[in-house]
């Protein structure tokens, strides 16, 4: 247990110290994409962005209820295990959110225009880390091209959306995109040694 709490203590002052490095090129990179924004790409994104909650949450719910409806027990676990990646990811989202307390772009850098307004804080992105999740589960269970690229465009265009609106820096993207990756990974390790 002591050595969980110093390992958590040393990746959060290491994110920190990341963090403040790193802030002179977040602020270049959404500078640079506030250049892009144009009415129709904007409502472009918000689309994107919105839509992220909803297939994040429904996808285990979906593929859980068709599993049970089909008979597929393969399939209802794959669902379950992709539920369980996905509270894994929400909960570890919540809990950084809660420790580095990263203000958001647009409360830092007033001259960025932000296209929503979000409350709580910026690192790391939650859309992203569910979206990742999403497809790292998909695609680990349904090993096909065409599951795949799908599954990585949309998470991929999500994060993208998140850094245009301004509400997160590309680091707090890169972040919720390796910790939606890597809990999707581990839950499903898991799920294939506790399930033989």
């Amino acid at each position: 247990m002591k050595k969980a709490i110093y390992y958590l203590f040393s990746i959060l002052f290491l994110t920190s110290n990341l963090l403040s490095q790193s802030q002179n090129f977040d602020y270049k990179v959404l500078k640079n994409l506030g250049n892009l924004h144009s009415p129709a790409d904007n409502n472009f994104q918000k689309f994107i962005s919105n839509s992220a909650p909803y297939i994040s949450m429904g996808t285990p719910i979906v593929m859980v209820g068709a599993g049970l409806i089909s008979k597929n027990k393969a399939l209802t676990q794959q669902g379950l295990q992709t539920g369980a990646a996905l509270t894994v990811t929400v909960g570890t989202t919540f809990l950084i959110k809660k420790l580095v307390n990263r203000p958001r772009p647009y409360l830092t850098y007033p001259d960025l225009k932000n296209l929503s307004t979000e409350g709580s804080a910026s690192f790391p992105s939650g859309h992203t880390s569910t979206a990742f999740s999403i497809a790292t589960s998909l695609s680990m269970n349904y090993r096909k091209w065409y599951v795949i690229a799908p599954a990585y465009i949309w998470a991929g265009a999500t994060g993208y959306s998140r850094m245009y609106q301004n509400v997160h820096y590309p680091t707090d993207v890169l972040a919720g995109a390796a910790l939606g990756s890597l809990s999707a990974w581990a839950t499903y390790k898991a799920n294939k040694t506790w399930f033989k």
